[in-house]
């Protein structure tokens, strides 16, 4: 039996209870948050682990097993690079065709609500498509028949075409560069069983030299909104911390370096919502309670 009565029991219980409900629903995985996903340095707005980074872009880009991922209705995608000065992320599709490999490809998609847009730099070029894809309908104009016909060129120029079932250096009918006249925002989409093409490739660049497809840079360059940024979060990052979220509200928190996560910085001010290490568990209302615990074991007329 506790050494105090009854109600100084129901008081503790209550406290207790209080503790637990204020401990917040998400945090960071091993109480911080990593700077780098393998070899992709990782900064706000994105995160490493569950709490990190900004929500918004939580809910598209992931760390796992060392690969930071980009995820769409259409399939999860590799982040092989950001620019974090221009707040551009450069995604590869390991379905998607390339000079050294070529099979048939998935859809892809940029979800409406996502906070990215596709640059106009990006040249999708569809493969293997029917003749009675409706990408070649004159009244649509959807394939660039200028600089557009070199690219197609080029691609049709490698062995690998034979993995989607053509010869090397054929003919480029069933090749478009795709341009759409939509912008290429929020909510693009390309359907391949649609448009009745067998694969999909992506250039961001030509690697200084337009003649060589296997010189040329393979993926799909987005870029992503930067107004995310805060005060709250510079003044973060200043004191050494990483800007998350916490809590069913997913409010803003600074995770420091030591697992502590404020609403402020890693100085030591502001008021301290949780601290979590593998050996123990710190709660400001635990402390309360385990406080009272003690009060009430040594004295019994505080809670008689």
């Amino acid at each position: 039996m506790f050494p105090f009565t009854k109600p100084c029991r129901i008081l503790l219980f209550l406290f207790l209870l209080h503790a637990l409900q204020a401990i917040p629903s998400i945090i960071p995985l091993n109480g911080k948050c990593r700077d780098k996903c393998g070899s992709v340095p990782i900064k706000f707005p994105f995160g490493s682990d569950s709490g990190c980074g900004h929500p918004d872009f939580a809910r598209y880009i992931k760390c796992s097993f060392g690969t930071l991922q980009f995820s769409t209705g259409t399939g999860i995608y590799a982040v092989s690079s950001i620019d974090y000065s221009s707040n551009t992320i450069v995604i590869t599709d390991p379905l998607m065709s390339t000079c050294s490999s070529m099979q048939n490809s998935g859809s892809f998609t940029l979800e409406r609500k996502s906070p990215f847009t596709l640059l106009p730099d990006n040249i999708f070029v569809l493969l293997g498509c029917s003749t009675t894809s409706p990408v070649f309908d004159r009244n649509t104009d959807f394939c660039d028949t200028g600089s557009g016909l070199n690219v197609c060129r080029g691609l049709y120029s490698c062995r690998s075409v034979e993995g989607i079932g053509l010869e090397p250096n054929g003919a480029i009918s069933t090749c478009c560069v795709y341009d759409p006249p939509s912008a290429l925002g929020p909510g693009y989409g390309l359907d391949l069983p649609k448009l009745q093409c067998s694969s999909y490739s992506a250039v961001n660049g030509f690697g200084g030299d337009e003649g060589d497809p296997m010189k040329w840079q393979y993926g799909i360059s987005l870029q992503y909104n930067n107004s995310y940024y805060s005060n709250a979060c510079k003044n973060c990052e200043d004191s050494g911390g990483f800007c998350g979220f916490s809590g069913l509200d997913e409010s803003f928190a600074c995770i420091c370096q030591n697992g502590m996560n404020t609403t402020i910085n890693c100085y030591g001010r502001g008021f301290v919502l949780f601290f979590f290490s593998p050996d123990h568990i710190y709660n400001a209302s635990l402390h309360v309670s385990i406080e009272l615990f003690l009060i009430c074991a040594h004295s019994s007329d505080i809670c008689s």
